[in-house]
C-alpha cells in the first residue's frame, strides 16, 4: 500500500575532547556504575573525580541536559575554584537551563576578571534593571562592548533603560545606532513606537506605527498586536479595525484578530502592552533570541529568551519561543512546562494548548493528547484546527479509521473550501486509502488537486496509488514524474517514479531511480525493499536479498513483513502485479 507522501511528511563550544580519551576517561570515573547506559545518570549518582565530572558536563551539555551539565560542571569548579573556564562553563550552563538567579555571582566573578564586557556583564544589566537600578545600570551600559549579539542587544536595552529614567532623547539616539544594522528598520520602528507609547508622545508613536503598519504587506503577529492595542487605545477604531482584518485570514491559532475586532465591536479598551520599561527590555531581548534562532546559533538564542523571561516571567512570546527551542533540542518535556506555563487569558494561550498536545503525543502520552484535542474542539465548535490535530495525531500512530473521522468533522467546519484547504483533502485521503476506503479516499485526492494542481504530495500519492492498483498508468506515469521535477531530492517521491517504472515494466529506468532513493533514504524499508524486487527481476539476486534483508532491519509496516519474509525464502513469482507494493 502507498507509505509515499503520508506518514513522513506528518510532522537540531564546540572545541571537544577526543572520543577515545573522553569515554575511556568516564568509564575510569564512573566505575561504580560500570554497565550503566546513561553516562550523565552514572555521574550524578556516583561518586567520581573532578575530571569524571567535568566530561559527563560536557556530555550532558552535547545532549541539552543543561541543569544536569550545570551541577556536574559546578563540581569539577568546586575542586578547582579559580579555574577561569570552569567559570565561564559554569555560567553559562546555569543561563541556559535558565536559573539566572545562581548565575549572577559567576557573572560577577567573571566581570572582576574579564571587565565589564560579554555576556555575564548583558546578565548584570539585566539584574539591574530587574531590581529598577535603572542609573546603575544606564552607567554600566556605557562601558559595555558593541560587538556579536551585543551589537544588537545593547541600542535596544539601552533606549529601554533610557526611557524609564524618563530621558527620551537619549533613548531615541540609542535607537539611531541601529541606523547601520542593515535589515532591522522594521525592529527599530517597532520599538521607537512602543517607546514613544511608553513615555505617552502619542504623535512619535502614531508616526512609527504607521509607517511600521505601511512597510509590511504582510504584518506579523507582534507588529499587528502592538500597533493594534495603540490605535484602539487612542480612539483609532478605523484603523484598528483595518489592520486586524488585514491579519485575520492569516490567524489561524492566535485570534488576536478576531479578539480586536470583538472588543471594538463592544466599546472595550485593552491595557497597554508594554507599561514599564523592565517589559521593554524582556521584549528587545526576545527580539534579539528570535534574531538568532537559526541553526548555528540557536544556543545563544536560548540564553536571550531565558533572560528575557528572567526580566518577565509571564511573556507568553518567549515562553513559546523557548519551547521550540527546546523541543528542536530533544527536551519535549521542557517545552510542554513551557507550553502550560503560557498564560490562559494571553492571544497565544489556544496556540500554546496546541502545541502541548502535540508534545503529550511526542511524549508517548497519545490519548491524553487526544482528549485535550476533543476539548479544544468542544470549546470551540467552528474551529477545525483542533480537529486537523487530532486526526493527524492519530494518523501518526496509523488509527485510520479515527484519523478520517476527526478529518470529516474538521471539513464539516471549514467556513470555505478555497486553494488552501487541499491538504486537509490530502490528509484525510492518505487517511482513507490506508484503511481501505479506496473509492472514497481516491475522490479526496482528485479533490486535493483540483485544489492544487501542482502539489508534489498529492501529485505523487494519487500517481504512486493509481501505478500499485494498475489503473490510469499514463496519467500516473506523468503525474509522478511532476512531482519529482518538482522534489528531486524527494527519497520518497523518487522511489515512487523507480517503483512506477518497474510495474510497468521498465527495469533499467526502476533500478536508475530506485538507486537514487536508496542514497536520499538509505534507512527506509519500502525503498529497500523496492530495490530488492528491481535487483531480483534484473537477476542480482544476492544484491536482491541483501535489500530485502535491510527492509525488515529498518521497521517496516506489519502488513508488510510476512511478503519481505516470503521473498527472501522463495524470490518472486514472475508477474510485477504479484508483488509488493510497499
Amino acid at each position: 500500500m502507498p507509505r509515499h507522501g503520508g506518514g513522513e511528511f506528518l510532522l537540531a563550544w564546540r572545541r571537544g575532547l577526543a572520543a577515545g580519551v573522553m569515554l575511556a576517561a568516564l568509564g575510569s570515573c564512573v566505575q561504580a556504575q560500570k554497565g550503566a547506559d546513561n553516562p550523565v545518570a552514572a555521574a550524578m549518582s556516583g561518586e567520581q573525580s573532578p575530571l569524571g565530572s567535568y566530561l559527563a558536563a560536557r556530555h550532558a551539555q552535547q545532549s541539552h541536559d543543561y541543569d544536569s551539565a550545570a551541577r556536574l560542571m559546578e563540581r569539577a569548579l568546586a575542586d578547582d575554584p579559580n579555574n577561569i573556564d570552569l567559570v565561564r562553563r559554569s555560567f553559562v550552563l546555569r543561563i541556559s537551563d535558565g536559573h539566572v538567579a545562581e548565575a549572577v555571582p559567576l557573572a560577577q566573578r567573571l566581570v572582576d576578571l574579564d571587565g565589564n564586557s560579554g555576556l555575564a556583564a548583558i546578565v548584570l544589566l539585566v539584574e539591574d534593571i530587574k531590581a529598577g537600578k535603572l542609573d546603575d545600570a544606564a552607567q554600566r551600559a556605557k562601558t559595555l562592548a558593541r560587538a556579536g549579539p551585543q551589537r544588537y542587544a545593547m541600542p535596544l536595552l539601552t533606549a529601554w533603560i533610557e526611557a524609564g529614567r524618563q530621558h527620551p532623547a537619549p533613548a531615541r539616539q540609542a535607537l539611531d545606532q541601529m541606523g547601520d544594522l542593515k535589515g532591522l528598520e522594521p525592529l527599530r520602528e517597532l520599538h521607537l513606537g512602543m517607546i514613544a507609547d511608553y513615555a505617552d508622545d502619542i504623535d512619535a508613536a502614531q508616526a512609527a506605527f504607521d509607517k511600521l503598519v505601511a512597510s509590511q504587506a504582510e504584518p506579523t503577529f507582534r507588529v499587528v498586536e502592538v500597533a493594534g492595542n495603540f490605535y484602539e487605545r487612542r480612539g483609532r477604531s478605523a484603523e484598528a479595525t483595518k489592520l486586524y482584518q488585514s491579519f485575520a485570514s492569516a490567524d489561524g491559532e492566535t485570534g488576536i484578530a478576531a479578539a480586536g475586532l470583538k472588543r471594538i465591536a463592544a466599546g472595550q479598551v485593552p491595557e497597554r502592552i508594554i507599561a514599564t520599561a523592565q517589559q521593554g527590555a524582556a521584549e528587545a531581548l526576545f527580539d534579539l533570541a528570535s534574531l538568532l534562532n537559526q541553526r548555528d546559533t540557536v544556543d545563544a538564542s536560548l540564553i536571550y529568551v531565558r533572560l528575557a523571561l528572567d526580566l518577565q516571567p509571564n511573556f507568553p512570546l518567549a515562553q513559546l519561543l523557548a519551547a521550540e527551542i527546546r523541543d528542536g533540542q530533544g527536551r519535549t518535556d521542557d517545552a510542554l512546562a513551557f507550553y502550560r506555563a503560557v498564560d490562559p487569558n494571553s492571544s497565544l494561550a489556544w496556540s500554546a494548548r496546541l502545541r502541548a498536545a502535540i508534545a503529550l503525543d511526542a511524549l508517548d502520552q497519545t490519548d491524553a493528547a487526544a482528549a485535550e484535542l476533543k476539548a479544544m474542539a468542544a470549546e470551540r465548535p467552528n474551529d477545525d484546527e483542533p480537529l486537523v490535530e487530532l486526526g493527524d495525531v492519530l494518523r501518526t500512530h496509523n488509527r485510520y479509521d479515527a484519523a478520517a473521522q476527526a478529518y470529516d468533522q474538521a471539513i464539516a467546519r471549514l467556513p470555505k473550501v478555497d486553494a488552501g484547504a487541499w491538504r486537509i483533502f490530502y490528509d484525510r485521503g492518505v487517511a482513507l486509502e490506508r484503511s481501505g476506503q479506496w473509492p472514497r479516499a481516491e475522490a479526496d485526492l482528485k479533490h486535493a488537486l483540483a485544489l492544487s494542481p501542482d502539489e508534489p504530495l498529492v501529485l505523487n500519492y494519487l500517481g504512486y496509488s493509481w501505478i500499485d492498483k494498475g489503473e490510469n498508468l499514463p496519467d500516473a506515469m506523468k503525474m509522478i514524474q511532476r512531482a519529482v521535477e518538482l522534489r528531486p531530492n524527494d527519497g520518497y517521491i523518487v522511489d515512487s517514479l523507480g517503483w512506477a517504472y518497474f510495474r510497468t515494466g521498465d527495469v533499467p529506468k526502476a533500478t536508475q531511480f530506485l538507486e537514487r532513493a536508496i542514497e536520499l533514504l538509505p534507512e527506509d524499508p519500502t525503498i529497500n525493499d523496492h530495490l530488492g524486487d528491481v535487483y531480483w527481476r534484473s537477476g542480482r539476486l544476492n544484491e536482491a536479498r541483501f535489500q530485502w534483508r535491510r527492509a525488515l532491519q529498518f521497521g517496516p509496516d506489519a502488513g508488510d513483513i510476512k511478503g519481505i519474509e516470503t521473498k527472501l525464502d522463495r524470490g518472486l513469482d514472475k508477474s510485477p502485479q504479484a508483488m509488493s507494493g510497499g
